[in-house]
């Protein structure tokens, strides 16, 4: 939470510290980034930042900013003085929420919760995109090969054609990929494929071919 009111601060904190959050408070924005600069070890579960817009040196919407490319932990703004410019501009720059002082508690506890719950599922998201990248790695050159052209739609005769090997060396190279991706449907493994962002030859992607579904690994 950053605020350059201490009374705010210490009255916020007291609120979520009763409600059973860890809660870490900053006078000012530059402090939080100074912060950011030297990081050391904190709670790993969902976050969330709850800054004030009206800040000195640098204001909520410049931290804001700042941030946007540092980290995607969700981030509540609030403010007592902030016209309709101030609020379009948090949102369309991101923001979950924009609270307005005085804030009740249960708004603010409502407000945080939201953002926790969306902190947790983007961690969610991170930490099976970390997984399907450790599975992609393990794929050999071929194999990835396979899993390209099977993803955008190609059926194993046409695969064996494009890359020069046996129809059963394509269907056991498939039956690889989808061993290590740990997938099972060739519309888990498309996805998979499309998750991975990997860069495909020529202007083709997954998304702008239509899969002909294939069930003969």
């Amino acid at each position: 939470m950053v605020d350059d009111d201490c009374e705010i601060l210490a009255a916020f904190r007291a609120l979520l510290e009763l409600e059973g959050y860890a809660c870490e408070t900053y006078s000012s924005a530059l402090a939080l980034l100074k912060t950011l600069d030297h990081p050391s070890p904190c709670f790993p579960g969902p976050c969330c930042i709850l800054c004030d817009v009206m800040l000195p040196e640098l204001n909520g919407l410049e931290l804001q900013r700042a941030l946007a490319a540092l980290t995607d932990t969700p981030m509540l703004l609030m403010s007592g003085v902030s016209g309709a410019a101030e609020v379009a501009s948090a949102f369309r720059a991101g923001a979950l929420d924009f609270l307005i002082k005085p804030i009740d508690a249960e708004v603010l506890l409502d407000a945080v919760a939201r953002a926790l719950a969306v902190s947790s599922d983007r961690q969610r998201q991170q930490a099976r995109k970390g997984e399907l990248a450790r599975r992609f790695a393990s794929l050999t050159r071929r194999e990835r090969e396979v899993a390209r052209l099977v993803a955008l739609g190609q059926r194993n005769q046409a695969v064996c054609d494009g890359l020069g090997i046996s129809l059963r060396t394509v269907k056991r190279h498939r039956h690889q990929v989808m061993e290590k991706l740990a997938v099972s449907t060739l519309a888990d493994l498309v996805r998979a494929m499309d998750e991975v962002d990997e860069p495909q030859s020529g202007n083709c992607s997954h998304k702008d071919t239509k899969t002909q579904r294939n069930t003969d690994y």
